[in-house]
């Protein structure tokens, strides 16, 4: 056996000691360390045995406060000889002991940096002190193991050197030694606490160890000191144990856990080692290296034993730990649990205590009502889930009757379960989280065995304890006390468990389950636990939140495919989607599972909904498309997809068509403006060449997304979709376009001009997409170089060169449409031009008037100004007449209503009265001039001509 040597290879330089001691000193103990080990290996010395064992009791004296760590690749040294030389001389054995006994002190240090400098001699030294094992001799085995746990004890280290034995040294020098303590720890200084834990998880200290077991068959009063120590390493660090497991450490323990032990302390060690690697450890690893046969065997013997044995609370308690190692085991695959007969053992205690078995073995076990038993009745029942993913276990459930056993525990209390007087039960609360456990494991066996499921009524039993869940949760609900709010969580959880038990057997999609199911009254039970539980407004409670949506989801897949059942979903499914539709999104991001109700309640809609018109035209009353459109514009987009199909199917009932062209939403956008806006955002997100308008870019790829364009290389089998094809499915484009089928193309509300050349597009989606599968099929024909007849040839050309020029057209049509809106534009901006044109002219003549009405009040010179040109505007437009009786003859004609003289024949029948009018009017205009004559005649003469 070699010595391990530093991670550098190098011989490591002695440090000088600057502080307390002189370099003299340390030179000379360095020296005598190095003589020592020339000694023991020198050929000519080697057989000095009195020599050796005096110079060796004179290093571990000078060295009775602690090794230091320079010396320690020494020390491992001085230690190998001394193991080779065991055998021949005896007396060796007792040096040894000794400097394993110092090895329990701290080890020193002469600096700071001592810790770091000599980490890896620390690391072998620690190796080494494992391979110290292979010594026969007990003692020395037992001082490896006790100075190993020493690492672990808080003891001080004065209290270590009050406590030392060392019987080479006289008790004068040891109290000498205490006495200069003092003086000696300012010289060197101990590492830090933590330093060999640290140091010790490096090293192969834990699996060499564990290796030692095997050594130990002829002393068996150290193997309970080697599992205590074992278990100290296993449950202090990870890489102890991932050093143990490198070393098969499972594989082993569990080999030798029921070998003989006086002790009794064997079996309880091994599985709480067992436990830490199970809890520090790879899981993963441990269950690999347990689930050999011999390992399995081994198993069943130690738990055999203990169940027949188990008297004592501990004992109790170590049964339950090997139960939830053998749990472990049965998630692994490979397990040879049912090879070893260990998984008939078990499964036949499940129906213990309830039920009394006709074994002996079973009545002697003495099961009772007691915690741990109800914890091991809680481990089996866990037990059996990884055990089903055996076939040959399902045929073992069935001959012991499992099904039953688990569909009695989840019956409600007083269900035919009457307790006689004085006999023992599980109490209230265990009986409950019985009953949770038996949903749980019902959840994963119930699909795999619908037979014995349906034997057994397994419907009828969940149905019962889903009503009796909810009206004690309805009692529990109408008190606020501690205990109140405890029951009502366990029953809106035993509900969960009790929905997700009839999902697992409904999404198996089994005709006669389903049917089953429907007629006890699944479907109205089920709403009614909807809308009690809408009512109660559990929108904060994450359970009753996962409640509802599973609910939802197990009517959509009862309702999904059968006329009938949508029928019994009825109004009152349809009034229970709306209310949960009116809820919006919201609270999406909100964390607490409104996402998947918001799902779920579409799903709903579309399952129990669509395809009774009945049904959907109650929905349509109520305002159902509304809200899905209204879902629809503020919905995250993982949801358009889903909100976007089932308006689709409703499109089928043409009632739907004006409820579609007559929504808007809070900002007045139309349904079909909606439609065109998401059909913009689904293309920019596939990357689809588009101009900034929104129009064609390349005629030749209209609707060609990115992923298309890079992967266009790729080939197909004849039994698969091509990326044309699949692209349909993926996005949301084919929905809109389906929906723009049924709304028309022409006469759309609320669309703007972008929104029209989107809408060219949508228009020849359909036949776009079929020029991208001829495209293909011509790129596929190109490519394996088929030779093709000019005729074919020609249509295929043909064909793909329509698509183009429908694109063309397209392209046109998107132009003339962007010239009419520029046109309409340049119409608009020049009346807009034009009013403020005449706006600002206005508001000139308006400040100008201010500014002479300003001027004629604020000065009394401007406004005598302003009156003489007044004036003299006035009489300069005075007509001069030449006698008054020509002035005055006009009003008096007005007086006397007579005519004035004309031609023969004037005025006309029917007009007596004009010509006083427009003598009148004549006179006036030409005293005030020739502006106010077209006012008079609008005012009196042209109203008489009316």
């Amino acid at each position: 056996m070699e010595l391990l040597k530093p991670a550098d290879g190098r011989k490591r330089d002695v440090p000088v000691i600057s502080h307390g001691g002189s370099q003299t000193e340390v030179s000379a103990r360095s020296s005598e360390l190095h003589k020592v080990i020339s000694l023991l290996e020198d050929p000519l010395t080697a057989n000095l045995k009195e020599r050796h064992l005096f110079v060796l009791k004179k290093l571990l004296n000078k060295n009775n406060n602690g090794f230091l760590l320079r010396e320690l690749t020494g020390i491992a040294r001085v230690l190998q000889i001394c193991t080779q030389k065991v055998n021949e001389h005896p007396e060796y054995l007792l040096i040894l002991c000794e400097a394993l006994k110092l090895c329990r002190l701290p080890f020193l240090k002469e600096r700071a940096s001592d810790e770091l400098d000599y980490a890896q001699d620390v690391t072998d030294f620690l190796s080494h002190l494992g391979y110290l094992m292979r010594v026969c001799d007990a003692e020395v085995r037992l001082n490896v193991i006790e100075s190993v746990k020493s690492f672990y004890s808080c003891v001080p280290f004065n209290h270590q050197l009050d406590s030392m034995d060392n019987p080479t040294k006289p008790k004068s020098q040891t109290r000498l030694s205490k006495s200069c303590f003092s003086k000696y720890s300012l010289r060197f200084q101990q590492t830090s606490p933590g330093y060999r834990l640290k140091l010790l998880e490096l090293s192969d200290l834990p699996r060499t160890l564990l290796l030692s077991m095997a050594a130990l068959e002829n002393q068996p009063a150290l193997k309970p000191q080697l599992l205590r120590t074992l278990q100290t390493l296993s449950n202090s660090s990870d890489a102890n144990c991932a050093s143990i497991l490198h070393a098969r450490g499972a594989e082993t323990i569990c080999l030798h856990m029921n070998e003989p032990d006086p002790s009794g302390q064997v079996l309880p060690l091994s599985s709480e080692i067992l436990c830490n690697l199970l809890g520090r450890g790879n899981k993963e690893e441990v269950s690999t290296q347990l689930s050999s046969l011999d390992c399995v065997l081994s198993l069943k013997e130690a738990f055999s034993y203990i169940l027949q044995s188990a008297s004592q609370q501990s004992d109790l308690q170590l049964r339950n730990d090997l139960l939830m190692i053998i749990t472990v085991v049965a998630e692994n695959p490979n397990s040879a649990l049912m090879e070893s007969l260990l998984a008939q053992q078990l499964v036949h205690f499940i129906t213990l205590p309830e039920e009394k078995s006709p074994s002996c073995g079973a009545h002697n076990l003495g099961l009772t009502y007691k915690n741990e038993n109800f914890k091991m009745k809680k481990m089996l029942l866990n037990l059996l889930i990884p055990l089903s993913k055996d076939l040959t276990a399902l045929q073992l459930y069935e001959d012991e009757r499992v099904m039953l056993s688990l569909l009695m525990l989840v019956r409600p209390p007083g269900v035919l379960s009457e307790h006689q007087p004085g006999s023992c039960h599980w109490s209230s609360i265990r009986q409950e989280e019985l009953q949770l456990q038996a949903l749980v494991t019902l959840t994963a066996i119930a699909p795999l065995m619908l037979n014995d499921y349906m034997s057994y009524q397994g419907n009828n039993y969940l149905l019962l304890l889903l009503d009796w869940c909810v009206e004690s949760g309805a009692s529990y609900f109408q008190s606020q006390s501690f205990h109140a709010r405890e029951g009502k969580r366990n029953k809106k959880t035993l509900m969960l468990h009790c929905i997700r038990v009839l999902q697992s057997v409904t999404f198996q999609g089994v005709e006669f389950v389903n049917q089953d199911l429907c007629d006890q009254g699944a479907i109205h039970q089920l709403l009614e636990i909807l809308m009690q539980m809408e009512a109660r407004t559990y929108e904060d409670d994450e359970v009753a939140v996962e409640i509802m949506s599973d609910i939802q989801l197990l009517l959509s897949t009862l309702c999904e495919t059968d006329l009938h059942r949508k029928e019994l979903f009825g109004l009152q499914g349809a009034e229970m989607a709306i209310q949960f539709l009116r809820k919006g999104s919201s609270k999406f991001y909100s964390g607490l599972g409104h996402n998947k109700l918001l799902l779920s309640t579409v799903d709903c809609v579309w399952s129990g909904i669509v395809g009774c018109y009945q049904i959907e035209d109650y929905f349509l009353e109520k305002e159902g498309v509304f809200l899905l459109l209204d879902l629809l514009s503020t919905s995250p987009r993982c949801v358009h997809g889903v909100v976007l199909s089932t308006v689709l199917d409703l499109c089928d009932n043409p009632n739907t068509l004006p409820h579609l062209l007559s929504w808007r939403d809070g900002t007045g956008q139309t349904a079909p403006r909606l439609l065109l806006q998401l059909w913009r955002e689904e293309e920019e997100d596939l990357g689809v060449s588009r101009n900034r308008h929104g129009g064609i870019v390349d005629p030749q790829r209209p609707l060609l997304n990115c992923f298309q364009l890079n992967e266009s290389g790729l080939t197909f089998s004849s039994n698969k979709a091509s990326l044309a094809v699949m692209e349909v499915s993926e996005n949301l484009r084919a929905k809109i376009y389906f929906i723009f089928y049924y709304l028309g193309f022409q006469e759309l509300p609320g669309l703007s001009t972008e929104d029209y050349v989107t809408l060219s597009i949508v228009k020849r989606y359909l036949d776009f997409k079929v020029g991208e599968v001829w495209e293909e099929i011509s790129r596929e024909v190109r490519r394996e170089n088929v030779w093709l007849f000019s005729y074919d040839e020609e249509a295929l050309t043909n064909i793909c060169k329509a698509s183009e020029d429908t694109a063309r057209r397209v392209v046109e049509e998107q132009n003339h449409i962007l010239e009419q809106r520029q046109k309409e534009d340049i119409r608009r901006e020049t009346h807009f031009y034009t009013e403020i044109k005449s706006h600002r002219k206005q508001e000139a003549l308006m400040a100008k008037s201010w500014d002479s009405y300003v001027s004629r009040t604020s000065s009394y010179k401007v406004l005598k100004e302003v009156k003489a040109h007044r004036e003299s505007y006035s009489e300069s437009t005075r007509p001069k007449v030449k006698d008054e009786e020509a002035v005055n003859r006009p009003a008096k004609m007005l007086q006397r209503g007579c005519k004035s003289p004309g031609p023969e024949g004037w005025p006309p029948a029917g007009y007596p009265g004009i010509l006083p009018n427009l003598l009148l009017i004549t006179w006036v205009s030409i005293s005030l001039g020739t502006s106010w004559l077209w006012r008079a005649l609008e005012l009196r003469g042209l109203q008489e001509l009316g």
